[in-house]
């Protein structure tokens, strides 16, 4: 134990020394705590019931109603926008002053997203695939598929934000925010077609990626804005769910009428605006807690695997409930229906084993991602390369 502490002080002081003087640690934080909220989230309010040797996927919240409260913990993609939005607007302003060129600028962030995406996609299909061809049913098939596959979505629209920053960095949120009330008015009052909705999945997201953007412009330089912010998306949702007739839950749930999440309604986004004006106002006491570096070594390493633990974290979920279909009677937490108390400290003692998993997944995969974040070599260097050692934390942590 001395032994480990001793290399993780070292490993976190060469983590600190080699992180550039202008980084801002408080948005990594924030990074890191959206990603893990995420994953967490996913963790704690999806279940997969064995039945007849099938799986199907359910939701705690929806035989608990009363658990709608964990989502408003563990529901972070707002957060996770806010600090894509912030990152893409200064680092296109970065490009431009470097004289780096549109393409080339949106390759390098795009290439980050979707390179460890192809390893997720190949991997199961190959699964899908084999579970098919080896007799599995198809609901079954279809259920897993469908677990790792839903949360891809937001990274198509994070994706093309990011590549619409030029254009969007400057928009103000207020416009976004109009459509998502526009549209839920016609979806909700006026009795509107459905497939309205599905315009919220670009407007509602827009809304904190542009809140991000004029944080970088020095938006938030006074707290009061922030505060406003907090205190307005607060009361908002609170009088959407109590008298707009919105769901409490901020997720979906499986068999619910409406989903706040799928598409995001007006009732998601304002609540997004409350932990916008949140993350903002905590910017500064994370920036203070960053400083040490142990805490700042942790955000750092979460970073750098942030895509591999959101891409596999479901898959290490599923692999840990398949394995325990070996064992002949149903696992509490992890194959039973999820409609007690019991259910949840069982599924809170699972959580060590998902992790591990996890961390299998991570061990196997993470090579995709940070082969995404190396810059490339220019030709000279490539023409004189020599072979080095594989490159540490302490050195990948400048292409957070």
């Amino acid at each position: 134990m001395v032994e480990f502490r001793a290399r993780w002080s070292t490993l976190a002081a060469g983590i600190d020394a080699a992180t550039p003087a202008d980084r801002d640690r408080a948005v990594d934080a924030l990074r890191a705590f959206a990603i893990l909220g995420v994953v967490l989230g996913h963790w704690l309010v999806t279940a997969l019931t064995a039945r007849d040797g099938a799986l199907s996927t359910t939701s705690p919240l929806a035989h608990m109603p009363w658990l709608a409260p964990v989502s408003w913990v563990f529901q972070t993609l707002s957060v996770f926008f806010l600090v894509g939005g912030h990152v893409a607007a200064r680092g296109y302003t970065s490009a431009r002053e470097r004289g780096l060129s549109y393409g080339a600028w949106a390759g390098q962030r795009l290439g980050r997203l979707f390179r460890p995406v192809a390893a997720v996609l190949v991997l199961w299909g190959v699964v899908a695939g084999g579970m098919l061809i080896g007799g599995a049913e198809f609901d079954t098939v279809r259920s897993l598929v469908k677990l790792v596959l839903s949360p891809l979505w937001f990274l198509l629209v994070f994706a093309a934000l990011t590549a619409a920053t030029p254009l969007v960095a400057r928009i103000g949120p207020l416009w976004p925010l109009a459509v998502v009330a526009a549209v839920d008015v016609w979806r909700f009052g006026f009795h509107g077609p459905e497939w309205i909705g599905w315009v919220n999945v670009a407007a509602g997201w827009l809304v904190p990626f542009t809140l991000g953007a004029a944080w970088s412009r020095g938006a938030f330089a006074r707290r009061g804005r922030a505060l406003l912010l907090l205190g307005a998306g607060v009361l908002a949702t609170a009088a959407l769910i109590l008298w707009g007739g919105y769901p409490a839950s901020m997720v979906g749930v499986p068999g619910a009428a409406v989903s706040n999440l799928n598409p995001p309604t007006l009732a998601a986004v304002a609540f997004g605006l409350a932990q916008c004006g949140l993350a903002v106002l905590v910017r500064e006491p994370l920036a203070r807690a960053m400083r040490r570096p142990k805490a700042w070594a942790k955000v750092a390493l979460v970073n750098l695997s942030a895509m591999t633990v959101f891409l596999w974290h479901q898959t290490a979920m599923m692999a840990v409930t398949a394995l325990g279909l070996l064992v002949s009677a149903d696992l509490p937490g992890l194959h039973t229906v999820p409609d007690s108390a019991g259910w949840i400290a069982a599924r809170l003692l699972w959580l060590p084993v998902f992790a591990a998993a996890l961390s299998i997944c991570w061990a196997a995969f993470r090579v995709h991602e940070q082969a995404a974040r190396r810059p490339k070599p220019s030709s000279a260097a490539r023409t004189a390369a020599v072979p080095r050692p594989r490159t540490d934390p302490a050195r990948e942590i400048t292409h957070v």
